[in-house]
């Protein structure tokens, strides 16, 4: 089944069911409604070869920044992304960093769309936003790929591996990103951000994400690498290729930054720690049977693409993302007491907060 460019959403919103209900486009949701007319004439001023007036559709699912889908009138269809209405957390849903990032990674062999314009004109759409390329390809929304045949699966898992080792391994300093972060110290403004970002969304008191955020910053460990990260690099952030086991986009770069390849590679491979229950990890899955690599092929996979160097820490890295990830859910939350989350399936999403926190304490208390 071939699907078209879907929505980019809220890190960690594996919970997802496999089908159409989450993939596609529907009329544009009250709360996100723009001027169409607006929207197009600005568009053909600006856009080569764009041509008004311009058709608008919103994409299914998600959390976070809204995305449409838009079809001018030569019929070419473009994907625009905007940072949605409302109130907002400081720095939350950065539309211009995912443009900064995308436009300056087409020059490298990671995949991304063609960008075209980024609007800061909130007379525009209402709120900042840019266009990109529509691609089209498949989205697959369920990590143990039922729709494909063992050893197809193990070739979409070697690509998505492939594709986040390049990523890692990319100069950013020669495509103009030397200052898109700061070198060193990641993990630790991270904890900070994120328990900071984790109180200004707290509904509740959650026992393992206090504890959490008194000792992991003071169990660090040394950092000496800084690469170009992701921030949220998962299955369902990738349009493949409609045959092949190819990736042919990486989407959702809105927490893109400068910062340790181990961290962003091990949230990642969180997966292989999460039970497919609500989280729908791999655990309790008979990953052979699937044609999907263990954790330890997959790590061993990307050391080999990475140069060779030996994975440390490994286990602090899956405790210190497993935290990242329920102080992201409980941001979930905090828009749904607001009022600005952007789909009916946010509540049950934030929900897992403590759950994922939980998880978080039981892997420190295993490290001994």
């Amino acid at each position: 089944m071939t699907l078209t460019t879907k929505k980019p959403s809220d890190p960690l919103d594996m919970n997802k069911p496999n089908s159409d209900s989450k993939s596609g486009t529907m009329p544009v949701r009250d709360a996100h409604q723009m001027d169409a007319d607006k929207l197009g004439a600005y568009l053909e001023a600006e856009i080569d070869g764009f041509r008004a007036p311009v058709a608008v559709e919103e994409f299914r699912g998600g959390q976070s920044n809204p995305t449409y889908r838009l079809t001018d009138a030569n019929g070419k269809t473009y994907v625009l992304r905007r940072k949605p209405p409302g109130k907002l957390l400081p720095s939350a849903h950065a539309v211009d960093r995912e443009y900064k990032v995308m436009t300056a990674l087409a020059s490298t062999p990671v995949p991304v769309p063609v960008t075209y314009l980024m609007c800061d004109d909130e007379d525009i759409a209402g709120t900042p936003f840019f266009v990109m390329d529509m691609v089209d390809g498949r989205i697959f929304w369920d990590v143990t790929l039922p729709e494909l045949e063992p050893v197809e699966r193990g070739a979409i898992y070697d690509a998505m591996n492939d594709t986040i080792a390049k990523l890692h391994q990319v100069d950013y300093r020669a495509i103009g990103l030397s200052e898109f972060g700061r070198e060193g110290g990641y993990v630790a403004r991270q904890i900070k951000r994120w328990s900071q970002q984790y109180r200004a969304s707290e509904t509740e008191t959650i026992g393992s994400m206090e504890k959490l955020i008194e000792w992991l910053p003071a169990h660090l460990p040394e950092e000496d690498e800084t690469c170009l990260v992701h921030g949220d690099f998962r299955l369902d952030n990738m349009i493949f290729h409609p045959t092949e086991p190819r990736v042919l986009a990486v989407l959702d770069w809105e927490i893109s930054t400068l910062g340790h390849p181990l961290a962003d590679f091990s949230y990642h491979c969180m997966l292989w720690r999460m039970p497919k229950e609500g989280y729908r990890g791999l655990v309790g899955y008979d990953l052979a049977a699937l044609g999907i690599p263990s954790e330890e092929e997959y790590v061993a996979a990307y050391i080999r693409r990475s140069g060779g160097k030996a994975v440390a820490n490994w286990d602090f890295y899956m405790a210190y993302n497993m935290f990242r990830m329920g102080a992201i859910l409980q941001g979930v939350m905090g828009r749904v007491r607001d009022g600005t989350a952007a789909s009916e399936e946010a509540k049950r999403t934030g929900a897992m907060a403590g759950t994922v926190a939980d998880a978080a304490w039981d892997q420190v208390e295993k490290m001994g």
